[in-house]
């Protein structure tokens, strides 16, 4: 399966129909929709209906009326008929999609650097092929019964190499029967559902050909690793857990009654140096920000654009020990792990955005108190190419080994070309059919960032890209109130974009002059800016 500069193609998955799609990687070229295409006025209105239709409490610190945020499927543009071009690569007979089925398209298949190589068409350098050895494997663990032990046999009889150095010991903690199942270039590839499950079966039987070797300057050293090799070799309760959510998917997708019907769009958006914005020269005053003290971005966020707190390789440690908030969402829609295919390691200009992904788990806790609690029923509407209405965008945060690396102006920028590459939207689109965004404390954990000056970084991006922000502060109440106060501030003092990004610059010359200073208390991002405008933040 594949993208590239010339052509893709797609076929058999673990017992599946040819699944193939040619389209040629181009420049930045958004193609969801036109303008002239858009539902009617009518079809939303900004009260709290959308909580009601929900069937859900709004939450607290959400407000109504005029400044209510805008989401999905109300606020949604109709689509033009799904096609593949140079810029979008479609894996199903789109001529077949219009009359109401989806097949897989089919095509020719290549082995080179430019596509993903796909298990069943390794090279044959002996009497019996890779896939051939690879069926005969698999075809064992059909019968009733099958063990873990059985799985990890299958597994090393095509992965000879690694035979002696992967170990299994995670997956046998869960030993119930199983069931069978490239940088700089914006692209996007659209599948169905059910060829998802195909590739994720190929996963997590470890099928994929050179996807093992993950030390620099291999083929794919650039890329996450997709084959499920390393999960099943975690003897901890993590893996148990996530297990338990992938073999509740494979349950579903494998149930005739319960198997998926739609499509998701995995776009890879890369925004050329002309089009990143000169942040002290921008005029833009900051749009609507909702605060929200409590909640969750994928359940009160519904609708919005989703940010996922990724990494550079998206997914994150969700094939090892990883359970922070990338990996759980990849844990509650495991569709979001075939991304990790093909989507090689993002640059600083560069976003994953997802769009209709299938939530099939609720889970709880974090780290290692996450678990998965119950299968998770997705109602959700779809739109025209049979996409949940569910918009999730990867991007990844600065690392700061040291905290005090992120107040510069190098630093700044660079996660504000993040942060307003990931929020922009299709130019194509006017703002007021454009979803608000679900974020929070982006890059603020293992990453260490500040939130007061993440927030804010946000909250710039989000303006200049014509978009509202819903913040989550998970169920710390005071930084909610802080956030609060100082957007009042900023929108009372009519601060515009540019002016924000001349104090953040102020607030970072004043850092590094004071933090060699440890008796001196250093001001907080949020006091500095209060104080600089002249408004005292207790006085709001």
């Amino acid at each position: 399966m594949a993208f590239n500069n010339d052509r893709s193609h797609m076929h058999s998955c673990c017992g599946c129909p040819d699944m193939p799609r040619e389209g040629k990687a181009g420049p930045s070229q958004e193609f969801h929709s036109s303008p002239k295409q858009r539902h009617s006025d009518s079809g939303w209105t900004e009260t709290n209906d959308w909580w009601q239709k929900a069937g859900t409490d709004a939450p607290a610190g959400a407000k109504w009326g005029e400044s209510a945020l805008k989401r999905e499927p109300e606020c949604h543009m109709e689509l033009d008929r799904l096609c593949a071009d140079s810029n979008h690569t479609v894996l199903i007979d789109t001529r077949a999609f219009s009359n109401g089925k989806i097949v897989p398209c089919k095509g020719q298949p290549i082995w080179d650097s430019n596509h993903v190589k796909l298990p069943q068409h390794y090279p044959i350098n002996s009497r019996e092929s890779r896939w051939a050895a690879t069926e005969r494997a698999l075809q064992t663990l059909m019968h009733r019964g099958a063990s873990a032990r059985d799985v990890e046999t299958a597994i090393k009889i095509y992965n000879q190499a690694h035979s002696k150095d992967w170990h299994f010991d995670g997956l046998r903690i869960f030993a119930e029967p199983i069931p069978l199942l490239r940088q700089h270039c914006s692209h996007a590839i659209t599948m169905s559902q059910v060829q998802i499950s195909c590739l994720l079966a190929n996963a997590f039987f470890c099928t994929f050909p050179h996807r093992n070797a993950t030390h620099p300057g291999s083929e794919y050293g650039n890329f996450p690793t997709i084959n499920f090799s390393r999960l099943f070799s975690e003897r901890s309760p993590r893996t148990f857990q996530k297990l338990r959510a992938l073999f509740h998917y494979f349950d579903t997708v494998t149930e005739e009654a319960t198997k998926p019907t739609g499509l998701v769009t995995f776009e890879r958006i890369c925004l050329p140096q002309n089009q990143w914005p000169d942040w002290n020269k921008r005029m833009e005053q900051l749009t609507n920000l909702e605060v929200y003290g409590n909640g969750f971005i994928e359940r009160e966020g519904k609708g919005m654009l989703q940010v996922d707190f990724a990494a550079s390789m998206v997914g994150g440690g969700v094939l090892g020990r990883g359970l922070v908030q990338e990996e759980i969402r990849f844990m509650q829609c495991p569709e979001l792990i075939v991304s990790r295919l093909f989507t090689e390691k993002l640059a600083d200009n560069e976003c994953l955005r997802i769009t209709g992904v299938q939530t099939y788990s609720n889970t709880r806790g974090y780290s290692d108190t996450f678990a998965w609690e119950s299968p998770h029923k997705d109602n959700t509407q779809r739109d025209e190419w049979k996409r949940i209405y569910c918009q999730i965008v990867a991007i990844d945060a600065t690392n700061f080994q040291d905290p005090r690396q992120q107040y510069t102006e190098r630093s700044i920028q660079r996660e504000l070309l993040k942060a307003y590459v990931g929020f922009r939207g299709d130019p194509n689109i006017p703002s007021a059919y454009t979803a608000a965004i679900a974020t929070g404390n982006w890059g603020c954990g293992a990453f260490k960032g500040d939130p007061m000056l993440k927030a804010l970084i946000q909250m710039m991006a989000a303006s200049v890209a014509q978009r509202d922000l819903a913040y989550f502060t998970f169920n710390n109440m005071k930084q909610a109130e802080e956030l609060k106060r100082m957007f009042m501030i900023l929108k009372s003092q009519k601060i515009t974009v540019g002016k924000l990004y001349n104090l953040l610059q102020d607030y970072c010359d004043y850092s590094s002059r004071h933090h060699h200073h440890h008796q001196q208390r250093v001001k907080n991002v949020f006091e500095f800016i209060s104080e600089k405008i002249g408004v005292c933040p207790s006085h709001l």
